[in-house]
């Protein structure tokens, strides 16, 4: 009788990723070690993730000048675990600086991302979404080469940034699933009727009112103009602006935004 080979034993595989030329922003960094930072980077085809940019602390590192916030680059990196080390950032352009009230509004985004976007969840949609929101807060809609009043631009863009508050804001939930269908009713699929009023419920979703509760009711008009983003119609603003805290509260949980309160302190001055 022939004796069996004994089998192999085969380790697990650790393949090394790699990606070339992503592009990327920087939502947050923190120190790592002396000379080191661990970025959370938001990626267009590979989602947020962490990545250990070496030396970037060091005084003549040429990432200290591409790993900036709000500042769009090209990221190349590698490896194993869950955090991949850096290879090179390259400063892609496009965004002018933010200053004032549209650099709060990016903190705001930033902090958006980072409390409600799975690591590793590619969206580009998003991506694009915040890159478009960003270049509009930078370039005559409240960004530091946009026109400003005497009381400076805290006070001359407020009106024109709460669009990209709203829209970014319904494209976040969008992408993960958590914006319903806005034209239609949740139970029924019947269109909503512009005459008519309605509660959108964060898990049930947009509901007829049954007269239980006013404040939380909305006109069917108001609805459609929020659903297609007519900011010009009476209403559509200042109810979409209540329609998204009590979406994103629900989804955020207890922990308040910490840039939502430093934007209302803002106004407040």
């Amino acid at each position: 009788m022939e004796r069996s080979e004994p089998r192999k034993r085969t380790r697990p595989s650790r393949r090394i990723e790699r990606a070339h030329d992503e592009p990327a922003f920087v939502l947050h960094a923190h120190p790592w070690r002396e000379t080191s930072l661990i970025l959370d980077v938001f990626s267009r085809h590979h989602g947020r993730l962490p990545l250990v940019a070496k030396g970037a602390k060091r005084p003549h590192s040429q990432l200290r000048t591409v790993l900036l916030g709000f500042a769009p680059f090209a990221a190349s990196w590698s490896g194993q675990g869950e955090v991949r080390t850096l290879t090179r950032a390259e400063w892609s352009g496009g965004v002018a600086p933010l200053a004032g009230l549209p650099l709060m509004c990016g903190f705001y985004f930033n902090e958006l991302l980072m409390r409600l976007l799975p690591r590793e969840d590619p969206h580009e949609a998003l991506f694009d979404a915040y890159l478009e929101a960003l270049k509009r807060l930078g370039e005559g809609e409240g960004g530091a080469s946009g026109a400003a009043t005497p009381r400076g631009p805290l006070y001359a863009t407020r009106r024109q940034v709460e669009p990209l508050l709203r829209g970014f804001e319904m494209e976040l939930l969008r992408e993960l699933g958590h914006l319903p269908e806005l034209h239609l009713l949740s139970t029924s699929g019947e269109p909503v009727r512009a005459q008519g009023s309605y509660v959108v419920d964060p898990q049930r979703g947009v509901l007829e009112h049954s007269g239980e509760d006013a404040s939380t009711a909305m006109r069917g008009e108001q609805l459609l103009a929020i659903a297609d983003a007519r900011w010009e119609q009476p209403g559509a603003l200042r109810g979409a602006k209540a329609l998204m805290r009590e979406l994103l509260g629900y989804h955020l949980g207890t922990q308040p935004l910490r840039t939502r309160q430093l934007l209302i302190d803002l106004h407040q001055l």
